[in-house]
């Protein structure tokens, strides 16, 4: 397998979504759409609520060709830019390509850029359903948008692809989830709760009402993100060589990476991964196999091989509950950001089973 540089990777994520809106020179693109008030899952009015989108391509003149690419954890409108290319599954001359970004990435409605009373750890819970019906709300009134050729999302797309396809269940031809499942399950729980819990015991992190970055819990925070986000057999092999000389170098270019993120945003987007349960959708109880069961698109279902954020025994388990779907690992040695863009290897073979799945 071929594999990215250190430095190719985390150019590759600055590329594809994981810088704050503020640092990336292309959003050019980016559109806001304003949500007014809006009532969230939890009860809590939200103020003057907006979201964050991007919009690639044209709508055909029967608004046939579109698909939705809902963002994944910290990222952007950018998040799947390695698939939007010419011939490629995700091409801007063929599809109306629709980017929405979730509550909480420091562009839409966040923390970092929402004024009192909700701002810092004062924001409000948010669910994968509210950023869902945020979406719809934008797609439908603004948009104009009833129906989508395809949902397609990473990790935290994934879980708005599903819900998508539980809430409702007619608006998509085909949902394409990957590297990420339709519940967070107990140890996805307990691995994020490890990770904030060494980012808010940092003292500089005051609750969440810091002066200045909290930057030993920022540090923390990229240690644990660096071991999950990658594979046993990725480490084993050195395969963040030639990009740092040696693991320590790795470790501090990662560090450097998180500390430019925002404390509390990032806080607020992992309670929502957390939380996340297509069964807590009402009428299903809590019941993920009920809600699985629901589905009415057809679903290509790709873990990847050796992910340690959403392990491919759980994509297993949920295939079982799905009426009409299709699992296909992703055969990488990069775990979770196999479906990042990171690896040219890797994006190639999403790209062609996307590419298929849509046809």
């Amino acid at each position: 397998m071929r594999f990215m540089t250190l430095s190719g990777i985390v150019g590759a994520l600055a590329v594809h979504g994981i810088l704050l809106a503020g640092q990336d020179n292309r959003d050019f693109h980016r559109r806001f759409y304003s949500l007014g008030d809006i009532r969230l899952e939890s009860g809590v009015v939200l103020p003057n609520a907006r979201i964050a989108y991007a919009t690639f391509g044209e709508l055909n003149a029967d608004r046939t060709n579109v698909v939705l690419l809902p963002s994944w954890y910290g990222s952007d409108h950018h998040g799947y830019d390695f698939l939007l290319r010419k011939g490629g599954a995700l091409d801007p001359s063929k599809y109306f390509l629709i980017a929405t970004e979730m509550f909480a990435n420091g562009s839409s409605s966040s923390p970092s850029n929402t004024p009192p009373r909700f701002d810092g750890p004062r924001f409000p819970a948010i669910a994968i359903r509210d950023n869902v019906e945020a979406a719809f709300r934008l797609l439908t009134s603004e948009l104009r948008i009833a129906h989508v050729r395809a949902i397609v999302g990473f990790s935290m797309g994934a879980q708005q692809a599903f819900q998508w396809a539980v809430s409702h269940p007619d608006f998509a031809d085909r949902i394409v989830p990957y590297c990420g499942t339709a519940k967070t399950y107990p140890h996805g729980v307990v691995r994020l709760e490890s990770a904030i819990g060494a980012l808010t015991a940092d003292a500089a992190f005051n609750n969440g009402n810091y002066r200045a970055p909290p930057t030993e819990g920022l540090n923390a925070w990229a240690l644990h993100w660096t071991a999950w986000t990658r594979s046993q057999e990725w480490f084993r092999r050195e395969l963040f060589k030639p990009g740092a000389k040696n693991v320590d170098d790795f470790m501090a270019q990662q560090s450097r990476f998180w500390l430019s993120r925002d404390a509390n945003d990032l806080i607020s987007q992992a309670r929502t991964w957390q939380r996340h349960n297509i069964g807590d959708t009402p009428g299903f109880n809590g019941d993920v196999e009920r809600a699985l069961r629901s589905i009415k698109a057809p679903v290509l279902y790709m873990p990847c091989q050796t992910d340690l954020y959403f392990p491919i025994g759980d994509f297993q388990y949920e295939e079982q509950f799905i009426r009409d779907v299709r699992l296909v690992p992703i055969p990488s040695l990069l775990g979770h950001l196999a479906g990042g863009g990171a690896n040219q290897a890797d994006s190639d073979f999403i790209n062609r089973e996307l590419m298929q799945f849509l046809k």
